[in-house]
């Protein structure tokens, strides 16, 4: 009799611990609501998707979309800086209510956070000055390209390059970058992020987005279980792709449309 007296109490104990953990799941966008304010995660030191600006405030693709939707839920936003080494953990602490870092989803984060739809591309390009024109990879013919060696844009460009392009491959994005800047190559094939630091330090480049090479596209984190919150940041997010906002931002800070993201 007390051994099932104490299975019972033990299958209540673990009810009870099922039923709050149940209920806890559930409770962000609701103390969000009732807050009146998000605790959005977001870089500072990958442009164009965030970086500090001239007056010492965070700006950038992720910015902006993190204070877009605070506006569309009716609340004020915290923005709360991370780096790509401590982003998941501020969202599973709850340091963060979402975290808006240029996130990409994987089977292994999918194990401890959640993932809304996409919101922005992640890609590697070929850049180029204004005073070039490159429509299509058939106009790379008889142009210099930088490239880092081994790099997914040097795999990625090399399938689609004519004969006739002339690819210089460097052994970082450092001195890939510094090739391209320093006029060795007409054109240079390069991440989103590192194209995106490189516009912002070199202006007087002209430099604008040529032709893409791959897509990987970015997602919003949300802490596991929080379906509430989830949806309604897809809501979001859904409503942004049809009125065209999210190709405005995309447009903004990366120099293409968002175009058809997954959900």
């Amino acid at each position: 009799m007390k051994s099932s007296k104490r299975v019972f109490s033990f299958a209540l104990a673990a009810a009870a611990v099922l039923a709050a953990t149940g209920a806890h799941a559930q409770t962000a966008l609701d103390d969000i609501m009732k807050a009146k304010e998000i605790k959005i995660a977001i870089p500072t030191d990958f442009p164009p998707y965030g970086m500090v600006g001239t007056d010492l405030k965070p700006q950038g693709l992720d910015v902006e979309m993190a204070g877009y939707i605070a506006q569309k839920l009716g609340v004020k936003v915290e923005l709360v800086p991370v780096t790509s080494a401590n982003r998941i953990a501020y969202l599973q602490t709850k340091k963060a209510d979402l975290v808006i870092s240029t996130l990409g989803k994987t089977a292994e984060r999918e194990k401890v956070i959640d993932f809304t739809a996409a919101y922005t591309p992640f890609f590697q390009a070929v850049f180029g000055p204004k005073s070039i024109s490159v429509k299509s990879f058939a106009d790379l013919n008889g142009k210099t390209i930088s490239v880092t060696r081994a790099a997914l844009e040097d795999q990625e460009l090399s399938k689609v390059a004519p004969v006739g392009a002339d690819i210089k491959r460097f052994e970082d994005n450092n001195t890939t970058v510094s090739a391209y800047t320093a006029g060795q190559v007409q054109l240079i094939a390069t991440g989103a992020s590192v194209a995106g630091n490189m516009i912002a330090k070199n202006p007087q480049l002209n430099t604008e987005y040529k032709l893409l090479l791959k897509d990987s596209p970015n997602f919003i984190g949300v802490a596991k279980g929080e379906d509430k919150l989830r949806l309604k940041v897809n809501e979001v997010i859904a409503e942004a792709k049809k009125n065209g906002d999210l190709d405005k931002l995309a447009l903004k800070w990366l120099g293409r449309p968002a175009g058809d993201l997954p959900q």
